[in-house]
């Protein structure tokens, strides 16, 4: 059942989250544990949970506030745990983010089958496990990417920048809005975005110095230009339909023009 799906459990209680993910890993699932917001963080970035198993009060930080960080991600679906029961608390979880909500206490049972209806959720829906854009192939589970038929070698900063820039859908976004989504920790100098960008440049663009597909937007930030890639597809599809590599009618042609001369 669980086969090849990545869960991490984010649960400040060391028993809780030790015997949720014994009880998972038993059902087949890859689990990472995080005690902390700080270790959730980098845990997601890292590993792109498929589900993110959330605590509602964690040491270092609201579960809730996290809840909408993760949301933001558009990736992971997130079963919400938490001792707070009263309706505005379950309101709050779900507007946050959450595709679920258990209250503590609760029976193990009634935990995996949460767990495996949310899974079934992700299974019915086709969530793609690649994104392609002409020659562009970005593969979501191997956080790899391939460009024009090579591997191009990506941090996995650089990956999530990418990542975040291609689901904006052509759309501008700011700097501050690149930090927001795409960084695993909070950071104040939005200038970082300019050398990641010039770096991922250097590795994906024909021509760093005139980046066609990551464009500069005045004033805004930055945006991922995914016509570029189509007609460049298009051209060449176009090239190699009126201009085969074999045309007998051409030679008699050369020839005779070589003649007068």
């Amino acid at each position: 059942m669980g086969a090849s799906v990545c869960i991490q459990i984010i649960e400040g209680n060391p028993h809780l989250r030790s015997l949720l993910g014994w009880h998972l890993q038993q059902a087949g699932y890859w689990v990472y544990q995080s005690a902390t917001l700080y270790q959730a963080r980098e845990t997601f970035y890292n590993r792109q949970p498929t589900l993110v198993i959330l605590d509602s009060d964690l040491p270092d930080g609201d579960g809730v506030e996290f809840c909408r960080w993760i949301h933001q991600q558009r990736h992971s679906l997130i079963l919400m745990l938490s001792a707070r029961n009263h309706e505005v608390d379950i309101v709050q979880g779900l507007k946050a983010g959450a595709d679920d909500y258990l209250t503590k206490p609760f029976g193990m049972q009634e935990f995996l089958a949460r767990v495996e209806a949310l899974i079934r959720r992700i299974r019915m829906t086709a969530v793609p496990m690649t994104l392609e854009y002409g020659d562009l192939k970005i593969d979501l589970v191997q956080r790899r990417v391939c460009y024009k038929g090579e591997f191009v070698d990506l941090t996995p900063q650089e990956f999530s920048l990418l990542y975040v820039l291609t689901q904006a859908e052509g759309l501008p976004l700011s700097r501050s809005e690149l930090l927001r989504r795409a960084w695993p920790d909070a950071i104040d100098n939005p200038r970082t975005i300019d050398t990641h960008v010039l770096s991922l440049r250097k590795k994906i663009e024909t021509d760093p110095r005139q980046p066609s597909l990551i464009q500069t937007v005045r004033n805004v930030g930055y945006r991922f230009n995914p016509e570029m890639l189509e007609r460049s597809q298009s051209t060449e599809g176009e090239a190699d339909h009126n201009y085969p590599t074999s045309r007998p009618d051409v030679a008699p042609v050369a020839a005779s023009t070589a003649g007068r001369q």
